[in-house]
């Protein structure tokens, strides 16, 4: 799934695989400890001795902002040119569906975009990133580490391997920070609110999509909403929104984004972009 998205953004970019100078996995829950995903995907896009270093950045379902900032720092450094940024979640295979008030939000998928360091194409205009590891215990998944092992029996592994989640309580420690991380990161970018064309946020619930329609007052159809049609994908929500937002023609040269997002953590994450 992970590949199909990246042949997907290769061919549209118009770049042969072996053209880029690094691979990243940006999923929020890894197919498996070793190697990480984005070795897997990396051999089956063919590139097994191409050489092309690859890695993965996990910070749950803000994967994708946290792969987006590191690699806009290393472009700047000199380091990269091209990078191909991936996230891919099977979140189904985590779900209790005994409990469909949290397993029926979800929703499984793939996206990936083609990033080339450029004198005046999109830029990253400013980010900022924070966790209050207070909610540790409000969302997580405990099986796949060194947590969790065979020795502590099928059951105990069982019931580690699905995901666990208190939906208000992230909504709500979230919620009382979001206010002021969108208002410092616009003032680092010096883009007002009512510059920005375009929210893209991490579709992590209907509600908390209406929150952010409420947070910002005027114009609330900025905000693109695709949860209806493929829930909460965890760390590809936010890819999949901005392909969306691609699709339907919203970013145009010039035009400013709002990256929005929360995660296990909880962390919370917002960057300001430039088409």
């Amino acid at each position: 799934m992970a590949a199909k998205a990246c042949r997907e953004a290769l061919d549209e970019a118009g770049w042969a695989a072996n053209s880029v100078d690094v691979v990243i996995g940006a999923c929020g829950v890894m197919e498996q400890p070793i190697p990480g995903t984005s070795v897997l995907v990396h051999h089956e896009l063919g590139l097994q001795k191409s050489g092309i270093p690859c890695f993965d950045i996990n910070m749950t379902c803000l994967s994708f902002l946290a792969a987006l900032d590191q690699v806009s720092l290393a472009m700047k450094a000199g380091r990269y040119r091209r990078a191909l940024v991936f996230a891919s979640d099977i979140a189904s295979a985590g779900l209790n569906f005994s409990q469909p008030e949290m397993s029926a939000i979800f929703g499984d998928g793939a996206a990936a975009v083609c990033i080339e360091a450029t004198e005046d194409g999109p830029a990253i205009l400013g980010a900022r990133f924070m966790t209050l590891s207070g909610g540790k215990d409000l969302a997580h998944l405990r099986a796949g580490g060194t947590r969790m092992r065979i020795d502590d029996g099928f059951e105990t592994l069982s019931k580690a391997a699905q995901f666990h989640m208190d939906a208000f309580g992230i909504f709500k420690a979230a919620g009382r920070y979001l206010p002021k991380l969108i208002a410092d990161t616009l003032a680092d970018t010096k883009v007002s609110i009512a510059e920005v064309d375009t929210l893209i946020c991490h579709q992590a619930s209907a509600p908390a999509l209406e929150y952010v329609r409420h947070l910002i007052k005027v114009r609330p159809e900025r905000v693109v909403d695709v949860f209806r049609e493929q829930g909460n994908q965890i760390a590809t929500s936010l890819p999949s929104a901005l392909y969306t937002a691609h699709n339907q023609g919203l970013l145009r040269k010039g035009s400013h984004a709002l990256l929005l997002g929360t995660s296990a953590g909880v962390s919370l994450g917002a960057m300001v972009m430039r088409f």
